[in-house]
């Protein structure tokens, strides 16, 4: 949808300029040359691809962090492009190098741990299984080439490395003044994006490398899992205690213990007997459910050992090593081959395995060791030498199809394995059941990669860092264009303590995506698991997300439709404040609620708030719980109580309403049918909601579009004041008055 948009709305010319520094061939080694004339391509008003030169652009690869290439038309590139890269090939490898000004904040780069800004770090791309990662951790499971820029004034640009060879982000580590990106593999173009705003960029990013697909409504509660849920009768017990207990949750998950002797698409018939009925079962108390898929498939000794493996050795659809041959590695079936998900044709081939497995009444997959991770080996993955086929379709950037040149390496295509991997996941899911939106989530990916499922932070640890890591890495994913992620919550590797877990808890719960694990061996982290005080803690942050479920619902949308992330940083909302370009305790949800948690076991820490009159909202003596405030002029829609997102009606409806100093507030609520498509023909209600005060009354209206029928509910209107709130009830779509003077 978006791909065609571009291609009709792209203005393409190119542009020669003369590069600084001493010239010098594109061959040339050393370790600081620079490359000859830059080559410069309009990707649309503010955006511009740059290229070494003239040869570097013929010889460049096919992008597949753009959702498609865009079309050739006329006209030069904008005047307002300030931001033109240098090209140079340091200690041997080519690199691009943007200089930036005094008191520049510098975001993104994709899966990253440690604090929300990052100036002053080096960032490897190269998806790597990064078990209990650190602060130290060059490279963690995702690659994402790309700094997100906003200066002292709030204007904002974007530079994105368009390279899928292993590539060091350095954010002005080596030299303050600028940005450097050096990469394996050959010359790379370099995407510029100016915006006035970092919100401009970040959706010009997506226009670019494309937005999430609305996801089923379900995938946005709660979710529960463990390294493994087994057998049957524990998946049973865990989901009455969620109902028992009065505790929301939407999604229950199956590690890799489900599988028969680790080979997927089967399940171990001891521990799981019927899954069919089992999942039919806990559907019928609201929940639905995730299975594992992993990417190395165990290598048997004869025929009609597994359907899949015979047929991926007739179909010969397996990576190849350097010599040709099929290449073996370890994982937990132990000698596996792999699926070369590069090409097209192996991708249709995996994809109808998943029909027989959604059939079990399998609602979700989650498709996990797919860097690749290989046991056994110093690297971590396979040999950078094994061979891929690669998709001959895909156009270069100089319009040409790859064709014969698609063959390449793992080296080239290691950062986009798992993509590719879910992308075939996504495309047999979709055909399997093609009435329902797909749930499918990835450990790695690469950018541009939420346009075929969501994530997670990967194999964290159950300590304070990685408690107070969690909400910088979800908001620095979400600026790198993917907004459905959330860590383990509890933490994957190690115990924990009671304390933690409630802290962890009661932020987790208002992430994007908010899934509580933990890793085999470990103790039970259930939110009823540390006892009865961490447990009324767990339940009233989870509390706190279903009501809160309309509004992350119309979130959920509007990061489909723009590219916006769910969960921002708190400079989102004064771009000129610096005392907020680091603050990364607190967060945003949309641009309406701002969820200031204390992270750290120290209580006392002060909430670093924007300016102006935000009020509180869902109160509560629990410090463990976050604090919950409005923006000025906003009306944020809330909802009742849920143990899960397919309970009930939205009725009543609670708009609550923090007036501007203008005595003006508004805000949109967005609902379609939760599922399926229909949707896309206009089956949705999107209403707008606007509150205006005259005097002592404030008159709440409402406007809509979609042809989705205005349910007849009860709406309650809260208006905040300083210290209290006053409210009134009415009927949905006429006006409701709120008598301040009550």
């Amino acid at each position: 949808m978006r791909g065609t948009a571009m291609a009709g709305a792209v203005a393409w010319a190119m542009v020669v300029l003369a590069a600084t520094g001493m010239p010098a061939k594109a061959d040339d080694p050393g370790s600081d040359v620079a490359i000859g004339l830059v080559v410069a391509e309009s990707l649309g008003d503010g955006v511009a691809r740059y290229h070494a030169d003239a040869a570097a652009r013929a010889a460049a690869h096919p992008s597949y962090a753009l959702v498609e290439e865009p079309g050739a038309g006329a006209g030069p590139v904008g005047a307002d492009l300030v931001v033109r890269p240098t090209f140079a090939v340091l200690d041997g490898k080519r690199a691009a190098r943007i200089a930036i000004t005094p008191g520049t904040s510098l975001y993104g780069t994709g899966m990253v741990a440690g604090p929300l800004l990052r100036n002053g770090r080096r960032v490897t791309a190269w998806n790597t299984d990064a078990y209990g990662y650190g602060d130290e951790a060059p490279a963690l499971y995702q690659s994402h080439a790309w700094v997100l820029a906003v200066r002292p004034d709030g204007t904002s640009f974007g530079v994105l490395a368009d390279t899928t060879y292993r590539c060091e982000i350095d954010t002005a580590y080596a030299s303050p003044d600028e940005i450097v990106f050096a990469a394996d593999g050959p010359a790379f173009p370099v995407i510029v994006i100016e915006g006035k705003t970092p919100q401009d960029v970040v959706k010009e990013l997506a226009r670019l490398t494309g937005t999430m697909p609305m996801p089923p409504k379900w995938s946005v509660g709660y979710h529960q899992c463990r390294y493994s849920y087994y057998p049957e009768a524990r998946v049973r017990e865990i989901a009455n205690n969620f109902r028992d207990r009065g505790i929301p949750c939407d999604v229950i998950w199956y590690d890799i213990d489900y599988y028969d002797t680790f080979r997927v698409f089967t399940f171990n018939k001891e521990y799981f007997p019927d899954p069919k009925g089992l999942n039919a079962d806990l559907m019928a108390q609201g929940f639905h459910n995730v299975w594992m898929i992993n990417p190395g498939i165990k290598r048997e000794t004869g025929p009609g050992v597994t359907r899949i493996f015979d047929s991926g050795n007739e179909a010969d659809v397996w990576v190849k090593d350097a010599a040709g041959k099929t290449y073996s590695g370890e994982v937990w079936p132990g000698w596996c081959h792999f699926p070369d998900y590069t090409s097209p044709r192996v991708r249709s081939w995996w994809g109808p395995f998943y029909d027989d497995f959604v059939a079990q009444g399998i609602t979700g997959v989650w498709n996990d060791m797919n860097e690749p991770a290989i046991f056994n080996v110093k690297s971590k993955t396979m040999p950078e030498e094994n061979r891929h086929a690669g998709d001959p379709s895909m156009v270069k950037p100089d319009g040409r199809q790859q064709g014969a040149g698609a063959a390449g390496d793992h080296a080239r295509y290691h950062n986009v394995y798992g993509m590719l991997m879910v992308k075939g996941t996504r495309e047999g899911i979709a055909a399997a059941t093609p009435e329902k939106r797909p749930f499918v989530l990835s450990r790695a990916n690469y950018i541009g990669g939420q346009r075929y499922g969501a994530t997670w932070t990967g194999d964290n640890t159950a300590d304070w860092y990685h408690v107070e890591t969690s909400i910088p890495m979800v908001l620095n994913v979400g600026l790198s264009g993917q907004p459905f992620i959330g860590p383990d919550i509890g933490g994957f590797n190690g115990n924990g303590d009671a304390r933690m877990f409630a802290r962890w808890m009661g932020f987790g719960a208002l992430l994007p995506f908010s899934r509580g694990h933990t890793g085999k061996g470990n103790i039970d982290k259930e939110p009823w698991s540390f006892g009865p005080e961490v447990e009324a803690t767990s339940r009233e942050a989870l509390k706190r997300r279903y009501r809160l479920m309309p509004y992350f619902y119309t979130l959920f949308r509007e990061a489909s439709v723009t590219g916006l992330p769910v969960a921002r940083p708190v400079f989102f909302a004064d771009l000129t404040d610096p005392a907020l370009r680091s603050e990364d305790d607190s967060f945003l949800l949309g641009g309406d609620v701002l969820i200031s948690a204390q992270v750290l076991p120290d209580r006392s820490r002060a909430a670093v708030m924007p300016k102006g009159a935000w009020r509180e909202i869902e109160a509560s003596t629990d410090a463990d719980l976050p604090r919950l405030f409005v923006r000025p002029g906003a009306v944020v829609p809330m909802g009742p109580d849920l143990m899960h997102t397919g309970e009930k009606a939205l009725d009543p409806l609670t708009l609550v309403v923090n007036l501007d100093e203008g005595g003006k507030a508004e805000g949109t609520l967005y609902e379609d049918a939760g599922d399926g498509y229909g949707y896309q023909s206009g089956e949705y209600l999107l209403t707008t909601y606007s509150a205006a005060r005259a005097g002592n009354t404030v008159t709440l209206t409402a406007r809509g579009e979609g042809k989705m029928t205005r349910p007849a509910r009860r709406v309650v209107v809260r208006v905040l004041l300083d210290g209290k709130e006053i409210r009134s009830e009415g009927n949905d779509g006429g006006p409701i008055v709120v008598d301040m003077g009550a």
